[in-house]
């Protein structure tokens, strides 16, 4: 037995009792041995009386037990150890022997031999004639001179005409480039001839005689020329200016004269480009009588535009804000308006070069002119009024891109308003005027002028395999509101074209081109004396016109051709009254030199 020491110097006995003599003697023995533990503290004893009542017996439930639990404060067992990997590597000898490359062999690409000079030479049925050469000379590196000439021409032969109906059409230009180190300079000359006939008499005049119609002479002519020139500045404000001066004169003693100069200036701006185009346009111009009258017209215009702009170019954003003022003077009226006009441009590059929408809004002043008219429509007459056309607003908006590499497409539509827009009428008709003009007949237009609201749709596909083949079809729908005219007069409300080019082989080549133009409107009135006055709306009925040519590369020199126009053989009428010839075929060559 042992004793244990306990708090306040007291023991407990952590012993066994196994029987009650026993217990009764180490019982007295541990009281006595407690109170002589407890006198030693106290320096006076006293006496202390014990009575046993009951010997002692001790349980389980005198058992403690220690309340807190031990922590574990171990590093070793909570620290992980850093694990190590490596690779053992052992060189493995290979007897694999590489065989040595050899380069392919590229087949080299004969070059193209390009000639600075050409003739063209082509005969076919109605006795059509068709020529053209182009000759360049190169002065020194910077400076070149090229000369340009063209001839078209057919003796007639429109089925069921009475009068005469040959045509011919010649140009000559040239022009002269120089290409500096900070500037480039063009200057550009040339004249035209033309010759036509009012062929188109009103069925009415089915009924005369040979002698009756040999009264009417149906020949007109133009002549044109004109002296122009451009010039272009790099890394300065001024960026270029395009300047021309036409002057338009016909058989019956018309003259105009036209000068037009455009301006550029360009001043970067931050991330923005501030642009400023001047536009000035002056017109002067005479017919000597009127139709079926002898009062002379005479029209002159000034016209001075300011459009500033504002360009905002990133990765796939392009804006333009800006606007157009112009002042027009009327020189022969002494009137004088003022106009402005929006630019707003946008487009933005919605998945590369797959999809690209774009947008606006713009207006302008267009200055109509004689020779733009007769350009048109030959077969006006010479007693036209001229005037401008003030396009207020076009608003538009569309899609473009890639379906693939080879094939594009773009679709738009657009509304705008036009004031003032010219339209090609058919002259009133007196019958015959044995003492009148040729173009006096009811056979000639004139020019009419209306307030015009423009709804239109555009859609077009391009596919492009190499140098092999390409196909092109666009279309354009147009919705014509007027405010005067009783029609938007020949103007078409469809009109559409499918065009090729394609390869054979290297030596055979050619194309091939089909145009649709819906149906057009034209208003006929009849001023006979005891006549109905009451106007008559003609429809033009639509037309296709398809074409083809074939060619054929003799040698880099040499080449002949096929062409073939109107394969339809549809005589159909282009203008009121004006039938086109037939299915018209043409054979000529090609020669490419130098000199």
């Amino acid at each position: 037995m042992h004793l244990v020491a306990a708090k306040n110097n007291s023991y407990y006995f952590p012993i066994t009792f196994k029987d009650s003599k026993r217990s009764i003697v180490f019982l007295i023995l541990g009281v006595l041995l407690s109170i002589s533990g407890y006198a030693q503290e106290k320096e006076s004893l006293g006496t202390e009386v014990v009575n046993i009542v009951k010997p002692y017996t001790p349980t389980i439930s005198d058992a403690f037990k220690i309340k807190e639990t031990p922590v574990l404060s171990d590093s070793i067992t909570t620290t992980k150890k850093p694990v190590q990997y490596s690779i053992f590597s052992v060189p493995v000898a290979s007897t694999f022997t590489p065989a040595k490359g050899k380069a392919a062999t590229v087949e080299k690409a004969k070059p193209i031999k390009l000639y600075d000079n050409y003739a063209t030479l082509g005969f076919g049925n109605y006795t059509s004639i068709l020529g053209e050469l182009y000759s360049n000379f190169e002065i020194s590196r910077t400076d070149n001179v090229g000369f340009f000439f063209e001839h078209n021409s057919s003796q007639g032969g429109v089925d069921g005409v009475r009068l005469e109906d040959k045509f011919y059409d010649t140009s000559l230009d040239a022009n002269y480039t120089s290409r500096q180190r900070d500037a480039s300079y063009r200057l550009d000359t040339g004249v035209g001839h033309q010759l036509f006939n009012w062929y188109g008499l009103d069925k009415n005049f089915n009924t005369l005689t040979d002698e009756a119609l040999a009264t009417i002479d149906p020949r007109h002519s133009y002549l044109s020329g004109y002296v122009g020139g451009s010039m272009a500045i790099d890394d300065s404000y001024f960026e270029k200016v395009v300047a021309n001066v036409r002057f338009t004169s016909d058989s019956f003693g018309s003259s105009e004269f036209n000068i037009s100069v455009r301006p550029e200036f360009t001043v970067p701006v931050s991330d923005f480009a501030v642009k400023v185009d001047v536009d000035i346009n002056y017109l002067n111009g005479s017919f000597d009588k009127g139709y079926l009258n002898t009062i002379g017209i005479k029209y002159g215009f000034l016209n001075a535009g300011v459009i500033p702009s504002f360009a905002y170019v990133n990765n796939d954003l392009t804006l333009t804000l800006g606007a157009a003022a112009y002042i027009g003077l009327d020189t022969e009226n002494s009137n004088t308006d003022f106009f402005i006009y929006p630019c707003f441009g946008v487009s933005y590059r919605v998945v590369d070069e797959l999809l690209t929408a774009y947008g606006g809004l713009e207006g302008g002043l267009d200055q109509n002119t004689y020779y733009q008219y007769k350009e048109a429509n030959p077969f006006v007459s010479p007693t036209l009024i001229v005037a401008p056309t003030s396009r207020i607003y076009e608003s538009f908006g569309g899609l473009k891109g890639k379906l693939s590499n080879s094939i594009g497409y773009n679709v738009r539509a657009s509304y705008g308003k036009d004031e003032n827009k010219a339209l090609f009428r058919l002259n009133n008709y007196y019958g015959l005027q044995t003492a009148a003009e040729g173009y006096e007949q009811g056979n000639s237009f004139t020019v009419v002028y209306d307030d015009i609201k423009t709804f239109a749709v555009f859609g077009e596909l391009k596919i492009a395999i190499s140098n092999t083949f390409s196909l092109g079809i666009d279309a354009i729908y147009h919705n014509y509101n007027t405010k005067g005219q009783l029609e938007a007069w020949n103007l078409p409300n469809l009109k559409a074209s499918v065009f090729s080019s394609f390869n054979i082989t290297k030596q055979l080549y050619g194309g091939v081109s089909l145009f649709y133009v819906g149906e057009r409107k034209d208003l006929f009135v009849d001023r006979q004396p005891f006549s109905n006055t009451i106007p008559v709306e003609v429809t033009l009925d639509g037309y296709v016109d398809a074409n083809v040519n074939l060619g054929y590369r003799i040698n880099d020199s040499l080449s002949v051709f096929a062409k073939g126009s109107n394969l339809l053989s549809n005589n159909y009428e282009k203008w009121a009254n004006y039938k086109v010839l037939g299915i018209q075929g043409l054979l000529g060559a090609t020669y490419k030199f130098d000199w």
